[in-house]
């Protein structure tokens, strides 16, 4: 109970189901569960607590396990500066939890034989082939930096996409002057299409050589790029036919229509000592209209209903009610670790990776580049987090009310 209680103190909302024993999702009572009413009891008293010191605005807890939802709760607010209580149906911005839609988007075109994880990726997108490589240099003497590029010793793989291999960052390299390049270019500008954000990405070189060191990146949305590309259609259309009509995910996309405008929670971010602030940026109103830049790394909004819906699919071995998005044997693969002992450098390093998962490893023996997992399989950040905890035979989902305000890495680590 103390894991589950510090979880939903750093995050706002979670779901848990037992893999194996159950198809679908369905509303039931605690007890049908398995779970205890007294003890759930708690997670209001203790995120109260939090909205109360000012913490998170407010909060859904969804907790389900066996296939049944045996707690649905709202806590706080989803407006704070409106006055409107948090609702249910509340629409949440989810951004790297799109990346789990998106390996499932990218593995349902590799089962269709679409391509090979092992094909470079130049191959569907040239613009990506023939990459430089930025070095950065320290004087050990005088502490002088040299920037200069190399060639990329190999091409990066799709394979390399799924697991954050590929030699991309978020940041991006630097110029032989130091200077950041992505800005410049305009990599992420909101005004261009996921084709033109990879054109110009394949105009600055890659920061580390590709398949040898792990970095939380713009992998996935590249592979955004590369869903379109091999399946013809624009990624919104593809996710929309293929993973969330299927699935019932109807509140799930790249923005809100303005029938939902109501259901879209404020964003908030934090302050130094950890209070949260409404955020002033364009993230506070550019969901309201349709996104020119689809961003399949970070750029989908949902629900807790709907997110849970997907993760009981992927609990369920690839189906939900007799909706079949992928097979049994791919889920298996997109939860292995797909790094072994390469180097993990930048932000959130994970124990193992799988592809759009972070995983933690079971000590075992090395087979197949692939290590054994315990079962704890986690996915997003931002505060955003998905937990998927198959040792316990339990799915723990968690949805940040808070954006940023609610992600605090040093405690992440503690649950």
């Amino acid at each position: 109970m103390k894991r589950l209680l510090l979880t939903l103190l750093l995050f706002s909302s979670l779901a848990m189901a037992l893999p194996g024993n159950s198809k679908g999702l369905r509303m039931g009572t605690p007890e049908e569960a398995g779970l205890s009413k007294e003890r759930l009891d708690r997670i209001g008293r203790t995120m109260q607590q939090h909205i109360a010191a000012g913490r998170v605005a407010g909060a859904i807890g969804l907790i389900a396990r066996r296939g049944k939802i045996g707690y649905f709760e709202t806590y706080g607010m989803m407006d704070k500066e409106a006055g409107k209580p948090m609702r249910k149906d509340a629409i949440f911005r989810i951004y790297s939890m799109t990346k789990a839609v998106t390996g499932v988007a990218t593995m349902i075109l590799y089962e269709e034989n679409k391509f090979s994880l092992n094909d470079p990726v130049s191959k569907y997108l040239p613009e990506l082939g023939a990459m430089k490589v930025a070095v950065d240099k320290k004087d050990q003497e005088t502490g002088k930096r040299t920037y200069f590029v190399v060639p990329a010793e190999r091409e990066m793989t799709i394979r390399d996409l799924l697991r954050h291999t590929s030699g991309l960052n978020y940041q991006g390299p630097r110029d032989e002057k130091g200077d950041l390049i992505y800005p410049r270019l305009g990599v992420n500008r909101a005004d261009i299409t996921i084709e033109e954000a990879v054109k110009r990405m394949g105009k600055a070189p890659l920061v580390h050589q590709p398949s040898t060191v792990w970095d939380y990146s713009l992998s996935i949305d590249v592979l955004g790029r590369l869903i379109e590309v091999t399946s013809g259609k624009p990624l919104d259309q593809f996710f929309e036919e293929r993973i969330f009509k299927p699935l019932g995910m109807v509140d799930t996309g790249f923005h809100v229509p303005e029938s939902k405008w109501d259901r879209l929670t404020a964003l908030y971010t934090p302050n130094e000592d950890r209070t949260i602030k409404r955020h002033p940026g364009p993230p506070q109103e550019s969901y309201k209209k349709p996104a020119v830049l689809l961003l399949s790394g970070a750029g989908l909004v949902s629900t807790a209903m709907d997110y849970a819906r997907f993760i009981q699919m992927l609990l369920d071995g690839g189906e939900l009610d007799g909706a079949r998005i992928l097979g049994r044997k791919s889920v298996e693969l997109m939860s292995c670790d797909h790094l072994g002992d390469l180097p993990r450098t930048g932000i959130l390093l994970p124990q193992g990776y799988g592809f759009r998962s972070h995983v933690r490893r079971q000590p075992g023996a090395w087979k197949d580049r692939q290590h054994r997992v315990d079962g704890r399989i986690q996915l997003g950040r931002s505060g955003r987090h998905t937990l998927l905890d198959r040792s316990e035979g339990r799915d723990d989902r968690h949805l940040s009310r808070a954006d940023s305000a609610a992600y605090q890495p040093d405690l992440w680590k503690r649950v």
